[in-house]
């Protein structure tokens, strides 16, 4: 394979060796490929240069089995022993990944409150908005049901899925220990090719939650707000209507 650098002179100490941490921690028998990681420093990362392909329906439905073998793994805690990051290379956020002992705690404390804090700093969510997500945040026990801590990519947007011919591999991960419907509400977040197809080789691989669908939105409250800190109050608002839908 060829070599894919990903490189920034001044990017946030432990931002790669994160990301490479994450790539290894998200390699497992059965689960999605993952780029080989072959050097990390301060300030690269060089790995294996996946190959583009077209996004198929058999790859697709691979992709949602495979997806559930890693989310089948499970993790020691909500979090990870590493701080993570998120965002552009070029202007990365820190996620804390201290653990927590509930889902709910990791949810509210270390990923909603801190990105709603910034977005709030930046003037990039209304004042409503943010109310109501700190009253989704009160609910979160009754919201969502505690399955246990497992595997997550933590930034599984489309973006990060890349289509080869054979497979589809997991990229720039976030990762740490949560709760799997997460990973799948981001992959809904920006859409994502064949998607119901990939759901349905998921839930049959590895069966979802009753009412799960209904849970997408307080999953997506967190990469909303990341997005409005980095990008703007377009995605405050979503946040919010978002928020709204479940209360």
């Amino acid at each position: 394979m060829d070599v894919w650098t990903k490189q920034r002179a001044d990017a946030p100490l432990g931002a790669f060796v994160a990301e490479a941490a994450g790539l290894d921690w998200i390699r497992v028998v059965g689960g999605p490929p993952v780029p080989r990681v072959l050097e990390v420093t301060a300030t690269s990362l060089q790995m294996d240069k996946v190959e583009a392909g077209q996004p198929t329906l058999a790859v697709a439905e691979d992709f949602g089995r495979r997806l559930a073998v890693l989310h089948r793994t499970s993790a020691s805690e909500y979090g990870a022993p590493w701080t993570g990051f998120i965002g552009p290379v070029e202007d990365l956020l820190s996620m804390d990944n201290a653990a927590s002992p509930t889902w709910a705690d990791h949810f509210r404390d270390r990923r909603v409150a801190p990105a709603l804090e910034l977005a709030v700093a930046r003037d990039t969510i209304a004042s409503k908005d943010a109310a109501d997500i700190r009253l989704v945040m009160e609910r979160l026990d009754t919201l969502v049901p505690e399955e246990g801590p497992v595997r997550l990519h933590g930034d599984l947007w489309s973006g990060n899925v890349l289509w080869a011919d054979d497979a589809a591999w997991l990229v720039d991960p976030a990762a740490h220990g949560g709760h799997r419907e997460t990973d799948l509400a981001m992959l809904a977040l920006f859409g994502l090719p064949f998607l119901d197809q990939v759901l349905a080789a998921y839930d049959d691989a590895y069966p979802l939650a009753d009412g799960w669908r209904e849970r997408v939105a307080v999953h997506q409250l967190w990469p909303l707000l990341v997005h409005a800190a980095l990008f703007g109050s377009s995605y405050g608002a979503r946040a919010g209507r978002a928020a709204r839908s479940v209360l």
